[in-house]
């Protein structure tokens, strides 16, 4: 027994890499509609490989074994959001990670916040974090403001010309408004989630912002982070999730599911 465990050890490690890659990989891709396609392509290929093996078709064999440099390619593409949102976290590494919102001004976007829920006024946040978001705030309007109840409320008044756009808070101010976030793909069975809990989630797909979401239809208060949608969240609630993705970024650990409300971009 010794002797077989000094000699394959390597292969045992080799083993456990593979299969915990294989299983965050499962973990990360299986909400996304290009998880179907991957499901696929998987099964016709698994399917026609077992009939050749089994009917000793060579022609068949030839043809999947120089259609698989192919089929990497194609998965390059089908996969390429995914693909931008794993580097850009390791690019960032939040380790190295210094901009965390003050909290005063956590308070006035909160009492903003749920005063536009109120209200029924639909409204978007990206809370910047380590990934430099001015290429989206370029696509809005520059403030450089401090945060105000007043200022949000009458960003997201619907008549004002910035309502349809997000902001983005950076250091404890507001940066831009009127921003266009990246809207998700993924597959969300629930149809009480428009555009902009969709936007919420895109931006923190390719990004490690917080996402913050005020529902038009019910004034609902939603979080987005990496990818997910924890909706309907009650305040003090919001403010514990956030307090807990802020510590984690701050080396705390993994991330932690919220206890409370309806978590979607992942299925059940």
């Amino acid at each position: 027994m010794w002797n077989f465990l000094t000699e394959h050890w390597r292969d045992g490690v080799e083993i456990i890499i593979l299969a915990a890659l294989a299983y965050h990989g499962y973990l990360f891709f299986r909400a996304t509609r290009g998880a179907r396609i991957l499901t696929g392509l998987l099964v016709l290929l698994l399917s026609l490989a077992l009939i050749s093996l089994l009917l000793e078709l060579s022609v068949i064999s030839s043809l999947l074994q120089r259609f698989s440099v192919f089929l990497a390619i194609a998965l390059v593409v089908i996969f390429q959001p995914e693909l931008r949102r794993v580097l850009a976290e390791l690019g960032s590494s939040r380790i190295f990670s210094f901009n965390r919102p003050d909290p005063e001004a956590l308070d006035l976007l909160f009492e903003a916040m749920q005063q536009l829920s109120a209200r029924r006024c639909g409204a978007l946040f990206a809370l910047k974090r380590g990934i430099d978001l001015k290429p989206l705030a370029e696509s809005g309007v520059e403030l450089d403001a401090v945060i105000s109840s007043e200022l949000i409320t009458t960003i997201f008044h619907p008549k004002t010309t910035l309502h349809d756009g997000g902001v983005i808070i950076d250091q404890g101010r507001i940066a831009a408004a009127g921003c266009v976030f990246p809207v998700s793909q993924r597959d969300v069975q629930d149809r009480a989630i428009g555009l902009r809990h969709r936007a919420g989630m895109g931006v923190t797909e390719e990004t490690d912002a917080i996402a913050l979401v005020v529902s038009e239809e019910s004034g609902a208060l939603s979080l987005c982070y990496q990818g997910r949608l924890e909706h309907d969240l009650e305040p003090d609630e919001l403010r514990r999730r956030i307090n807990e993705i802020l510590n984690e970024g701050a080396g705390a650990g993994a991330h932690t599911e919220a206890e409370g409300g309806h978590e979607l971009g992942t299925p059940a």
